[in-house]
Parts: C-alpha cells; sequence; structure tokens
C-alpha cells in the first residue's frame, strides 16, 4: 500500500506543484521551515527539550493578603 505511494513520479510530480506554487526564491525557505518544524515535533515527541539544565525551578508560595 505505501509503496505505490512513493513512487518517484510521484515525488516529481509534488515537487513541481510546489516549485509552481511557491516559486524558486520561497522554495527553500519553506523546505527550512519544515524542516524545523519537524525537527522540534520530534523532539517534543522523544522529550529532549522536557529536561531543564539548570534542575527543576520551585515556586515559592503565594501570600495572599490579609484584610
Amino acid at each position: 500500500m505505501l509503496t505505490s505511494v512513493l513512487q518517484p513520479t510521484h515525488l516529481i510530480i509534488v515537487l513541481a506543484v510546489a516549485l509552481l506554487l511557491l516559486g524558486p526564491k520561497r522554495l527553500p525557505e519553506a523546505g527550512r521551515a519544515l524542516g524545523q518544524a519537524l525537527k522540534e515535533f520530534k523532539g517534543s515527541i522523544t522529550g529532549a527539550h522536557d529536561e531543564d539544565p539548570d534542575g527543576p525551578v520551585e515556586a515559592s508560595p503565594r501570600s495572599t493578603p490579609k484584610a
């Protein structure tokens, strides 16, 4: 099923349509933005950005004003 979707002719058609829609100047920018988004998505899935190098931050208790 998946092999019929990823044929070289289909990929060439998709790239040609992207080139026509975005133009040669904006296509590299769109590729960079897509790559950065996929990198951030992969990092959030694996939990790479969850660890804080300074350690956990503890919040101080809030004081309520007395009337």
